[in-house]
This record gives C-alpha cells, sequence and structure tokens, in this order.
C-alpha cells in the first residue's frame, strides 16, 4: 500500500486551535500514516504552538500572512494546493468552514469528496451516516488522493496536550482575488458554544412563544451550565435564533447530557442529537419518537416539570 501521509487542515481563531480540530486528528491519526496539521491564519503562532501540543501530530505547517486574517475559502483551498504534492488525505472537521473549503480542494484535485465520515475502516474505507442519520454507508474510494470531512461527534478528541512537534513556517500563496472580506455580525453569547458543550437544554414548538422559550428554559440552563439549544420546528416559529438548531440541517452535537423539552423527535432532530452520551426527554406526549432515543423519560407538562426540576437542583 502506498504511503500514508495525512494532512488536517485546522481551525482557529489564530491564538489556539478549535475543539473540531482535535476530533479530525483522531480520524486522521486511525489512518495509520503520519499526521501533519495545517495552521493558515494571521497573527497565527499560538495556534500553531497549540496545534504542536496535540498529541500525534508529527508536525505543523504554518502560513501566516494577512490574506488568512478572516479563514477566507479561497485562500486557505489555495494553500491547501500548494501543498497537495506530498500527501494521500486531506481532512477537514464537516463544520461550516471546512465544508466550505473541502469541495475546492476536492474539485481542483478531481477526486471525489468523501463526507461526513463516523469512522474509519481502512485508509481508503469509511463510515458515513445516510438517511438523515437512519442508515451507516461504508464507502471505499479508488482515488489516489482523498479528500474528506469528519462528522466530529464520531471521533474523541485527541488529547491537546502531550505532542512535540516540529513547526514549520512554509510560504504563503498570494491572494486569490476572488473573494473579499467585507465585515461579521457576530452573535454574542456568554454560553458554550453549542458543538462543543458538555451539556445542552433544547427546546421544541411545545414552548408555544420565544417568551415562553427563554422564561421555562434559560433558568435549567444557568443551574447545568449549559448551551441553548432548539428543533427546527422551533426556529421556524421564530422562538429561537438559527444558530441554535439542532438536527440534519442544523448542528451535529453529541454532548455529554441532552435535555429535550417539548420536542417529539422527529428524524430531523434526531439525526442531530442521538449520539449524546446521556438523553432526557421530557414531553407530555407518551408517544413521542424523542422516547426512543432517550436514556431517561418523564412524560408530564413542561411548564410544570422544568420549574420543579429547576426548584431541585
Amino acid at each position: 500500500m502506498a504511503e500514508i501521509n495525512a494532512l488536517v487542515i485546522a481551525e482557529h481563531d489564530n491564538a489556539g486551535v478549535r475543539p473540531a480540530t482535535l476530533n479530525t486528528v483522531t480520524a486522521a491519526k486511525q489512518l495509520g500514516g503520519t499526521v501533519h496539521v495545517l495552521i493558515a491564519g494571521s497573527g497565527s503562532s499560538g495556534a500553531a504552538s497549540a496545534a504542536a501540543a496535540i498529541d500525534g501530530v508529527a508536525k505543523v505547517l504554518h502560513a501566516d500572512a494577512d490574506i488568512f486574517a478572516h479563514g477566507l475559502a479561497e485562500n486557505v483551498a489555495a494553500q491547501v494546493l500548494a501543498l497537495a504534492s506530498g500527501y494521500s488525505h486531506f481532512l477537514f472537521a464537516a463544520t461550516a468552514s471546512g465544508k466550505n473549503i473541502s469541495p475546492r480542494v476536492a474539485a481542483k484535485l478531481d477526486v471525489g469528496q468523501i463526507s461526513d465520515i463516523t469512522r474509519v475502516i481502512s485508509p481508503d474505507t469509511f463510515e458515513r451516516p445516510i438517511y438523515a442519520g437512519n442508515a451507516i454507508a461504508t464507502v471505499q474510494s479508488l482515488d489516489a488522493l482523498k479528500v474528506i470531512t469528519v462528522r466530529t461527534t464520531g471521533f474523541d478528541p485527541a488529547p491537546a496536550s502531550g505532542g512535540s512537534a516540529a513547526v514549520e513556517v512554509v510560504q504563503a500563496v498570494g491572494d486569490s482575488g476572488k473573494a473579499q472580506f467585507v465585515g461579521a455580525e457576530i452573535a454574542r453569547n456568554d454560553r458554550p458554544e453549542l458543538t462543543s458543550a458538555k451539556v445542552i437544554v433544547s427546546g421544541g414548538r411545545a414552548l408555544g412563544s420565544s417568551d415562553k422559550f427563554n422564561d421555562v428554559l434559560t433558568p435549567l440552563a444557568d443551574k447545568l451550565g449549559a448551551a441553548l439549544g432548539a428543533s427546527r420546528a422551533a426556529v421556524d416559529a421564530g422562538y429561537a435564533p438559527n444558530d441554535w438548531q439542532v438536527g440534519q440541517t442544523g448542528k451535529i452535537v453529541a454532548p455529554q447530557l441532552y435535555v429535550a423539552i417539548g420536542i417529539s423527535g422527529a428524524i430531523q432532530h434526531l439525526a442531530g442529537m442521538k449520539d449524546s452520551k446521556v438523553i432526557v426527554a421530557i414531553n407530555k406526549d407518551e408517544e413521542a419518537p424523542i422516547f426512543s432515543v432517550a436514556d431517561y423519560g418523564l412524560v408530564q407538562d413542561l411548564f410544570t416539570a422544568v420549574p420543579e426540576l429547576v426548584a431541585a437542583l
């Protein structure tokens, strides 16, 4: 078999690496070859040092230039392609950023992308969910180069310390000129980020209004130190912002504890949270599909049960 050299394209904030990168490194390690990490950033020496400390990383490639300041996909993809000759596998987290960059790399390399893997069987064979997670497909790629996105909930994070990789400064590519950063409107949130939170309290359409959504769920989330999530129905009804949506068309999460309140459990929602370690469901409908995946279920009116739970905590 040909030599396996994997390049993980890190997600970072220039000061450190994001948690999704650690899960992606674990997937890369399971390929059985050498694992390198690319940090493409601006003023990103902190992120390069953090990547070098990840257990299992052999080398960090550090491309530092102003054109990477905002992680524009066109420029990061060009940097990956400039380094492509040394690698057999290119791994991205299956996040908004990773899914923006990876297809550009796959198209330029003229290979089919392998999306959303949850298991590495061998260097050319992977498992990935299909039909909203109701079936698992085993996918084998005959392409010489593999461009892969990793569903982070399928892999444990690699230890963030214990590694001592060398950091190699590489020549940054020039600006592609295809895109320009104009501005960003970033929602500020004091709570943990949804995809990395250890505890999530999530609400559904049964809450009835945006005010009730916040009045009922916020005290419980505060007690548990939890992130807030929502079903698609709750988001569509305007009870919660789009970036709280959990599900197939929202965010895929796998916290230690997921509390589903007033959520019936449509397939679309289950696809985004059924890998959670412990699932607690509160719903007055005992036939609700959410109970089929719940570890603990309470059949009770949420407007009674949740305040009682908060008081007990």
